[in-house]
C-alpha cells in the first residue's frame, strides 16, 4: 500500500534540551516502566481491583509530548493510561493505591486502573471507552479557544490505532480544523487493537495520512525514540499555542505485554517482532545517546534508577497499608450529588 506523500515522517533528533529536562525525561520513562512492572506483580498477587492494562514499551510517547506541557494543559487518556498519568505528574503512591481500590487513591479507590484522573494536573482521566479521550480533549481545547487562552492551555488526546476508525475522531478532527482549536491528536499506534493488527483493520498503513483530509498536518513519529517524539511534539505544541490549530501525530510504538494483565498467549504476533522492538527499547536508546554525547554520565543514570526503585517500593507499601474506602464513599461524587450542588438545590 502506497504512503500518502503529504504525510511526513519525523526523523529529527534534537539535543537542544537542558540537562534538567533530560533527567526529567529519563526519570519519567523509567518511572513508568517500573510502575507498570510493579503494578503487574501486585495484580498477579491479587492486590489490584479489576483489569489492568500495562503500557511498558510505550513510555517515549507520553514523555516526549508531556515534556512540553504544564499543569494548565489538558490531556485525555485511554484504558492504557498509567504512563500518561505519570508523564503528566501524578504521584505513584496515590496511583498504586487507586489501582488497589484504597481510600488514599487518586480517586479514593472508586476509579481503579482505567479511571485515574487529576484535574489539578490537567489529567482529564483515563477512560475505558475506545476513543473517549478525543472529545474530552477537544472540549478542553474549545474552552481554551473561547477564553483566548491558547498560549497557556492546550489539549492532547491520546488514543490507540484501534480508535482511528471511530466516528468521534473524524468529527473531532473536522471541527478542530474548522475552529483551529489548540489540540494535538496523539495516536499511539502499537500495532494492535487488543489482538487485531492495524494492517488488517485500518485502510492505510500510514494512519497520519488521514489527517490530510481535514486540513490538519499529519506526522509519523518513531515512538521508541523519545527525542523523535519530543521534536515532533514541540512543533505541534508551538502550532497550537500560536493559534494555528491542531496536529495529528502517529506515534509508532509497541506494548511489551499482552492487551491486559490476564494470560495473553499473544498468538497474533511473532517472537521475532517482540525481539526487534525490545532491541530498540526507549530507555536503551536514551541511555546510549546521552552517554555517548557526554550529556549525562552512566553513574547519574544509575542513581536515578535506584531512587525510582525505592520510590516504587514505598508506593507499594503505602497502597498495601492504606484502608479500603468507607461505605459512605459510595455516595460521594455521584452525578445526583454533583448536579444538586451545582444548581444550589442542597
Amino acid at each position: 500500500m502506497k504512503k500518502n506523500p503529504k504525510s511526513k515522517t519525523n526523523t529529527k533528533t534534537s539535543f537542544d534540551i537542558s540537562k534538567e529536562k533530560l533527567i526529567w525525561m529519563y526519570s519519567s520513562m523509567f518511572r513508568i516502566r517500573r510502575f507498570e512492572e510493579t503494578m503487574l506483580e501486585q495484580t498477579f498477587k491479587g492486590n489490584s481491583m479489576g483489569v489492568t492494562h500495562p503500557s511498558d514499551g510505550q513510555e517515549a510517547g507520553p514523555v516526549g509530548i508531556c515534556a512540553h506541557l504544564t499543569d494548565k494543559d489538558w490531556i485525555g487518556s485511554t484504558h492504557r493510561g498509567h504512563g500518561h498519568c505519570i508523564a503528566k505528574g501524578l504521584e505513584t503512591d496515590r496511583m498504586m493505591a487507586e489501582i488497589m481500590g484504597r481510600s488514599t487513591g487518586q480517586c479514593h479507590g472508586k476509579g481503579g486502573s482505567m479511571h485515574i484522573a487529576d484535574f489539578s494536573k490537567g489529567m482529564l482521566g483515563a477512560n475505558a471507552i475506545v476513543g473517549a479521550s478525543i472529545p474530552l480533549a477537544v472540549g478542553a481545547a474549545l474552552t481554551s479557544k473561547y477564553k483566548n487562552n491558547e498560549k497557556e492551555s492546550i489539549a492532547v488526546a491520546f488514543f490507540g490505532d484501534g480508535a482511528t476508525s471511530q466516528g468521534v475522531l473524524h468529527e473531532s478532527m473536522n471541527l478542530s480544523s474548522i475552529w483551529k482549536l489548540p489540540v494535538i491528536f496523539a495516536c499511539e499506534n502499537n500495532g494492535y487493537a487488543e489482538a487485531t493488527p492495524s494492517w488488517y483493520a485500518v485502510s492505510t498503513d500510514d494512519i497520519a495520512s488521514r489527517a490530510e483530509g481535514y486540513g490538519i498536518p499529519g506526522l509519523q513519529v518513531d515512538g521508541m525514540d523519545v527525542f523523535s517524539v519530543y521534536d515532533a511534539a514541540k512543533e505541534a505544541v508551538n502550532r497550537a499555542r500560536s493559534g494555528e490549530g491542531p496536529t495529528f501525530l502517529e506515534i509508532k510504538t509497541y506494548r511489551y505485554h499482552g492487551h491486559f494483565h490476564a494470560d495473553d498467549p499473544k498468538k497474533y504476533r511473532k517472537q521475532e517482532e517482540e525481539d526487534y522492538y525490545k532491541s530498540r527499547d526507549c530507555l536503551i536508546l536514551f541511555e546510549k545517546k546521552v552517554v555517548d554525547s557526554n550529556l549525562i554520565k552512566t553513574e547519574e543514570l544509575k542513581k536515578i534508577r535506584d531512587q525510582i526503585e525505592d520510590e516504587l517500593v514505598r508506593a507499594t507499601e503505602f497502597a498495601l497499608s492504606s484502608p479500603m474506602p468507607d461505605n459512605e464513599e459510595l455516595y460521594k461524587d455521584v452525578y445526583v450529588e454533583y448536579s444538586n450542588s451545582l444548581m444550589g438545590l442542597r
